[in-house]
């Protein structure tokens, strides 16, 4: 039997699809969702069904992104193809991407038994809501938003890309909320944080995907419920991210700490009542 259904599947589907690219974490609020369906949030292929459905909306990202991905894309084929061609900044920034992606390619690999063990826990991702919470605000006060997308170095793609880490390890950080958090400290300002989040997301999140579509597919969880779960997941995803881009340019991230402190702080006390454990 498996332990995902295909009504669970769209659920967890929509859920990932509205918070994969919302600074509030994706992955505490799937494993929130899981935990009141009694579905168990440290099991193999439940977190391999997680991270096959964030394929449907890095899908999502590549549609809604098309025509800039199609202009980065080319730029890097032309440079690989002409010396003189390569300091054309689209060029530069394809390199960036690959090179901002190892670290948590590396740290995926090493502390996978730790990411889908004891890191996997409610609590981790309560604390890590809460804290993460602070973080964004606090580099939304301290960034000056002066720079825009043409400004963004290698190191800025380097800290930000590293920061995504901090997400991989702690569920309920949220990899949105620190790869935008560490671009707005670096003075990016809104927009070129939240788009260059996005990017940075595409290699991530594909490869962790396709890396635990093994696990997903063989223990426990069929291919209905993953293909369901991947199709709401790009539709409720494409919707966000035009939602999100209009939102950042307009306002402040306050309201999302504000919602990251009110959900981190009723999981805790669902936690501390045992109604979810």
């Amino acid at each position: 039997m498996s332990v995902i259904n295909i009504g669970q599947a769209v659920i967890l589907g929509a859920v990932e699809g509205v918070t994969e690219f919302l600074p509030v974490s994706s992955t505490g609020h799937l494993k929130i969702a899981e935990g009141l369906m009694d579905i168990p949030v440290d099991n193999a292929s439940v977190v391999g069904f997680s991270a096959v459905i964030q394929v449907g909306a890095i899908a999502a990202v590549l549609v809604y992104f098309f025509r800039d991905i199609i202009r980065i894309a080319g730029a890097w084929l032309r440079g690989l193809a002409h010396k003189e061609q390569r300091t054309d900044h689209d060029y530069k920034f394809a390199w960036w991407v690959i090179y901002a992606t190892i670290p948590i390619v590396i740290v995926g690999l090493l502390a996978k038994p730790l990411i889908e063990g004891p890191l996997a826990s409610l609590w981790v991702v309560a604390a890590s809501l809460i804290v993460g919470s602070g973080v964004m605000w606090a580099a939304d006060q301290m960034g000056r938003h002066r720079r825009g997308e043409d400004d963004v170095t290698f190191k800025d793609a380097m800290l930000v890309g590293c920061s995504q880490i901090l997400a991989l390890l702690f569920p309920g950080f949220s990899r949105s909320g620190a790869t935008m958090s560490t671009a707005l400290v670096l003075d990016l300002d809104r927009v070129a944080a939240t788009r260059l989040s996005f990017f940075l997301g595409i290699p991530a999140l594909t490869g962790a995907g396709l890396y635990e579509l093994k696990d997903a597919l063989g223990t426990g969880v069929g291919a209905a419920p993953l293909a369901a779960g991947t199709i709401v997941s790009f539709v409720v995803a494409y919707a966000s991210i035009a939602w999100l881009l209009k939102f950042v340019a307009k306002h402040s991230f306050n309201a999302f700490v504000i919602y990251r402190i009110i959900i981190g702080t009723l999981l805790l006390g669902l936690l501390t009542t045992h109604v979810l454990g």
